[in-house]
């Protein structure tokens, strides 16, 4: 890390946003909400089997939402040096939807779909901004060991409200609570408090990166956004790499996606109590911890990319031993194994790309890493709900997902990391125009 008091303080800051905005992934995305959203559905007369399909169709809606919108908006934010802003919008948005959760009632799933959703598109708008700063906060090499610092302070956060909001709905007369119901809902406000208070040392303490408009300040950034998003479709062959290692990572991140959103879901669906698969996600956060930097640290010896084949191994066995999940004791085991490969496989990925990302497109690039995996993230839980709805249960739907695992693996296999950075820094340094062929491409 670079010695300044300053920089060190604004990575801090940077990563203090994933402790912030990693609450909602953590009690209301995994843990709590989608066993909450399946009794709604329940209590309104819909079949178990079909209730987690319901819980399937809102996830995949609100990601369709975000993709439709990313690319356009990261497009503008380059142009326009607006990242903050539009991070503190979606931030707002999915801030203001989840403490609108105290409003749905007993039985009123489709509020319940439509403020998720608008938490949903909140929360992963605001991180296609998020992340789009961090190659140009980055510096010497240091990008893995940032994100996946990143990763492991949103481990911490987002644990210690889960276990925070676990306690309240175990004990709610401890907490001077009534009761079960209203702790969950108090749970569901406390994680919108907490996103918003933790959120503010971004704000303050990192600057807004410059955006390419210089003198001419009248013209339309709606407008230039679009035709720079043009642009760089038209020379989508220049990032070759970057696209190939995009559609690998559509597909393994899609079934991590899955598992993180249909885990509880489903282990509601087969009996399993709420308190039992709340503690083991709490586990999964802290063993999430150490797991992070280990798999930052191992980048520097063996790659970021190999570090990611691991994981996928790993998630594969995940999903097999989910299909002949019973117990809780079960679900315990599978959700450590997914906390020693969960924030070190998505902080990677996360650094891999922004390392093969022109920095004066970081937003516009970001905006499509997150509107292409949001597109691709459509597939997984719309499948697992489909799979649940046609056979009336979900054991087949959890086993579906080895296949997003297997080929996102293959086609990781063919990309070359080297050759990626290297397009990249010669963007930058504008030492290529958009149609040359003076250099000579890296062989794979």
């Amino acid at each position: 890390m670079d010695g300044s008091r300053k920089y060190r303080k604004a990575v801090h800051a940077w990563c203090m946003y994933d402790w912030a905005s990693s609450a909602f992934a953590s009690t209301i995305m995994a843990a709590m909400f989608p066993p909450f959203y399946r009794s709604l559905a329940t209590k309104a007369g819909l079949a178990e089997g079909h209730a987690t399909a319901y819980w399937g169709y809102t996830t995949s809606i609100a990601l369709l939402v975000i993709a439709l919108a990313a690319p356009i908006l990261g497009a503008i934010a380059d142009y326009t040096g607006g990242k903050k802003r539009y991070l503190a919008f979606f931030a707002g948005l999915g801030i203001l939807s989840t403490a609108a959760f105290i409003f749905i009632g007993t039985d009123t799933w489709l509020l319940a779909s439509i403020l998720f959703i608008g938490g949903n598109v909140g929360f992963a708008g605001a991180n296609i901004f998020y992340e789009s700063l961090l190659p140009h906060l980055a510096r010497g090499g240091n990008i893995d060991q940032i994100s996946t610092r990143g990763y492991a302070l949103g481990y911490v956060g987002g644990g210690i409200l889960l276990a925070i909001n676990a306690l309240w709905v175990i004990k709610p007369t401890l907490f001077g609570m009534p009761d079960a119901d209203f702790a969950l809902r108090a749970s569901f406000f406390s994680v919108a408090v907490w996103w918003g208070i933790f959120s503010v040392p971004l704000f303050r303490n990192i600057s807004e990166p410059p955006g390419a408009r210089a003198l001419d300040v009248m013209r339309n950034p709606i407008k230039e956004g679009l035709a720079r998003l043009t642009g760089t479709l038209h020379e989508v062959r220049r990032y070759k790499q970057l696209l190939l290692f995009l559609a690998a990572f559509w597909l393994y991140n899609d079934g991590i996606g899955t598992i993180v959103k249909m885990s509880t879901a489903y282990g509601n669906e087969i009996g399993l109590k709420m308190t039992d698969m709340v503690i083991a996600l709490i586990v999964t956060q802290f063993v999430g911890i150490p797991c992070a930097f280990l798999f930052g640290s191992l980048a520097k010896r063996i790659g970021a990319k190999q570090c990611i084949f691991l994981a996928l191994m790993v998630y594969t066995l995940i999903s097999i031993g989910g299909y002949f999940m019973q117990t809780a004791l079960h679900f315990y085991i599978l959700a450590l194994a997914v906390g020693t490969v969960q924030g070190g496989s998505q902080a990677l990925s996360r650094s891999l790309f922004g390392a093969m990302v022109p920095k004066q497109k970081a937003a516009e690039f970001f905006g499509f890493f997150s509107t292409s995996a949001k597109f691709a993230g459509i597939a997984g839980p719309l499948l697992f709900g489909l799979i649940s709805q046609t056979m009336g249960h979900s054991r087949l739907s959890i086993l579906s997902l080895i296949i997003f695992f297997i080929v996102g693996g293959i086609l990781l296999t063919r990309v070359n990391v080297a050759e990626g950075i290297r397009v990249a820094r010669e963007e930058e340094t504008n030492k290529l125009g958009p149609n040359s062929n003076s250099t000579p491409p890296v062989r794979p």
